[in-house]
């Protein structure tokens, strides 16, 4: 009889543990080998101080990332959270809907202010990410125009292929150096007619960096030399990996390099102004 009773046993066990709810068979499951904790609590290193009569030179230059060169697919991707990291857009995104922890200043009227002026309220900023858009309706039988229908649509991080970056390059006669500070970044998204031509590039709002920095210090971003060694975004913002191009530097009508040169000219000027930074800089050192 014992011989019965026992696979019968084990039978009613298996079916038992079947039957238990997902999180009791996957709670100790680690999607990897060990638990990562390197970054989680990651203090931000603050600047050296500077005082204004040590700045022997400085210059506010304003450039553009674009991140569809190789070099800032970190910055991009993954265009969906996975489970160890964000794309720099969703973690800013995260740090002004759901944290809390930023605050978003708008471009002004005429959308091309970047003087952190104009301070956007949470709503504001809700309704630039999700965005209320008005969707044409018709019936498929008779093609007949229906009344229109309202619906907010979140706005994807695929969308922000660009970011601008306002910085002052300061040479420090103290210490001998020469500083790049980032003062602001601000997401950018290409517009299209209804054509499906471009119309060029909006800029969604400006960050204060300075503030940026306690956030982006904690977001881990992708490390193609190392999976182990992750960096953060605050590592690549401050170790320059990235590739960038000048759009403006301070000048006397303060306007942007676009407002007189296009194409290949745009791109010689600009190379001409990064040029005339880094040879500013052996003259300053050297002689």
């Amino acid at each position: 009889m014992s011989k019965f009773i026992t696979p019968l046993i084990l039978c009613f066990v298996s079916l038992a543990l079947t039957m238990l709810p997902a999180t009791a068979q996957v709670s100790n499951v680690l999607d990897g080998a060990y638990v990562k904790e390197s970054n989680i609590t990651k203090r931000v290193v603050p600047y050296p101080a500077l005082r204004e009569a040590d700045v022997m030179y400085t210059q506010r230059i304003w450039q553009e990332m674009d991140l569809r060169e190789k070099i800032n697919h970190p910055y991009y991707y993954p265009v969906k959270p996975i489970a160890d990291r964000k794309n720099l857009f969703d973690v800013l995104r995260t740090a002004l809907l759901v944290e809390g922890s930023l605050v978003a200043y708008g471009t002004g009227p005429a959308g091309d202010d970047d003087e952190f002026r104009y301070p956007l309220s949470p709503n504001q900023v809700d309704s630039l990410l999700n965005p209320t858009v008005r969707f044409e309706k018709y019936d498929l039988a008779t093609n007949e125009r229906l009344p229109d229908s309202i619906g907010t649509v979140t706005l994807e991080s695929s969308a922000i292929t660009r970011y601008a970056i306002k910085e002052d390059w300061i040479w420090d006669r103290q210490r001998g150096e020469r500083y790049v500070r980032i003062i602001g970044i601000a997401p950018r998204i290409e517009e299209f007619d209804e054509d499906g031509i471009s119309k060029g590039f909006k800029t969604l709002f400006w960050l204060y960096y300075p503030e940026c920095r306690y956030v982006l210090a904690n977001a881990d971003a992708f490390n193609p030399m190392n999976d182990a060694q992750r960096r953060t975004y605050e590592d690549l913002f401050q170790k320059r990996f990235f590739s960038s191009f000048i759009v403006k530097e301070s000048n006397v009508y303060d306007r942007p390099i676009s407002a007189y040169a296009r194409g290949l000219d745009a791109l010689a000027e600009s190379e001409r102004i990064k040029e005339e930074l880094f040879l500013l800089e052996h003259d300053l050192w050297h002689y």
